[in-house]
């Protein structure tokens, strides 16, 4: 089932069938692992523990599959400044994923800067390629208008045809502070993946990116913080504020892995209410209590 089936599914309340696959999928998985964080690694240590933790690859890639990776690549700035994500981190992915049987892997961002600028310096072009990837611009054509059922504000917006009709969407944000808000992480990486004048999303923030959520829906977030932006996000611009946290958080309930991402930066789930929005709107839980995320710290 293609990502656009699962929608309509979705927004013609006729998922009976999906919610049986996906009952089924949670009952196999009861005793695995479903949130991570794993400290003091190289990028491709950790993202190769963090899945493995999550039950392995497997879990989120069948063989055959379309894939879309999301990396954060909307800044013109090498990965020293903390801006975009690790390269690092984006093509171990990858890698894995096509271990994992993948028959294509794309990756690609609706840039803020030049994107050829952005997808040469954040070094995520040539590292996803190296890779096995298929990276490529985006093309305004390919964006196409959806109705949001049960928007908070967006009514209809629109979105990338490519991760519509892709098999999985993987999310791979870098952790950083905003102007707007004191975290961004996976919810607000989706903005690369709508069209329109994405300056109207930051209006109503906290409701808005709740609502493209409604329609994005990752099966995998990984929030990249080998390095993290605590000043000056989202654009960064010099190595002030810059951290090294060699961290890596992930899961596959967004609502969760965000929150997780949130203490990180020693913000409170109700600093970001969007969080709150999303768990209301059924997109995860802000629990990160119980079942505690499985920790690892690993040697570089």
């Amino acid at each position: 089932m293609k990502r656009r089936d699962v929608i309509k599914c979705a927004t013609a309340s006729v998922g009976v069938a999906l919610w049986s696959e996906h009952a089924l999928n949670a009952l196999s998985a009861a005793d695995q692992t479903n949130l991570v964080v794993v400290k003091n690694g190289s990028p491709e240590q950790m993202v190769r523990k963090a899945l493995q933790s999550l039950g392995g690859i497997s879990r989120v890639v069948k063989a055959g599959q379309t894939v879309v990776i999301k990396p954060n690549m909307s800044w013109d700035r090498p990965p020293e400044m903390a801006a975009t994500t690790n390269p690092a981190v984006v093509a171990e992915v990858v890698r894995m994923c096509l271990e994992g049987g993948a028959k294509t892997v794309m990756v690609f961002d609706r840039t803020i800067d030049s994107p050829s600028r952005c997808y040469l310096n954040s070094g995520i072009a040539k590292a996803a390629a190296a890779a096995g990837a298929d990276v490529h611009f985006t093309r305004d054509r390919l964006f196409e208008p959806l109705k949001i059922e049960n928007a908070y504000q967006l009514k209809e917006w629109s979105f990338y045809r490519e991760v519509l009709e892709a098999d999985v969407l993987i999310n791979i944000p870098i952790l950083k502070r905003h102007v707007i808000t004191p975290m961004t992480a996976g919810f607000k990486n989706m903005m690369g993946l709508i069209g329109g004048d994405r300056n109207r999303i930051h209006g109503l923030y906290d409701q808005t990116i709740v609502d493209i959520n409604r329609i994005l829906r990752p099966q995998l977030t990984i929030i990249d913080a080998y390095r993290a932006l605590l000043q000056n996000g989202p654009a960064g611009g010099g190595y002030t504020g810059v951290m090294m946290m060699k961290t890596l958080v992930a899961g596959f309930d967004p609502v969760q892995v965000d929150t997780l991402g949130a203490k990180l930066m020693g913000a409170r789930p109700k600093d970001l209410p969007y969080l709150g929005l999303a768990e209301k709107a059924g997109l995860g839980t802000t629990n990160i209590i119980d079942p505690k995320p499985a920790e690892f710290s690993l040697s570089s």
